[in-house]
């Protein structure tokens, strides 16, 4: 498990969770921009909860691993789609110069969306 720092607050969740949290964050703030997170936490008496996250370039995370003896929480899903608009952002490069017509035409990028990650 690992615990989150953030906000002035922390929160506890996986290490996989973390981790792909803290690359996401830095991925936005390289284009500055923002996005919201919903992840599961475990709370002090050992329940599960969700917590929703806005994370960009002024996010001041810190992760820190935590000795439990709380099952580890899982979310591969989240940390499949984190990992993925990780990569995505930084696929992602700016144009210098205006494209030429039809430029993107059947393009991968084309059908991207960039909803809030649940």
């Amino acid at each position: 498990m690992d615990r989150i720092h953030y906000a002035g607050g922390e929160l506890l969740t996986g290490s996989a969770i973390a981790d792909a949290i803290v690359d996401y964050a830095a991925a936005l703030a390289s284009r500055r921009s923002a996005a919201s997170i919903d992840i599961p936490i475990r709370g002090e008496d050992g329940s599960t909860a969700r917590a929703h996250l806005l994370v960009g370039p002024a996010s001041q995370l810190l992760t820190e691993p935590v000795e439990t003896d709380q099952e580890e929480l899982v979310d591969e899903e989240l940390v499949s789609r984190l990992r993925a608009a990780t990569t995505a952002l930084s696929a992602i490069r700016p144009m210098v110069e205006a494209p030429e017509p039809g430029y993107g035409a059947g393009d991968d990028t084309d059908e991207l969306e960039w909803p809030p990650i649940r």
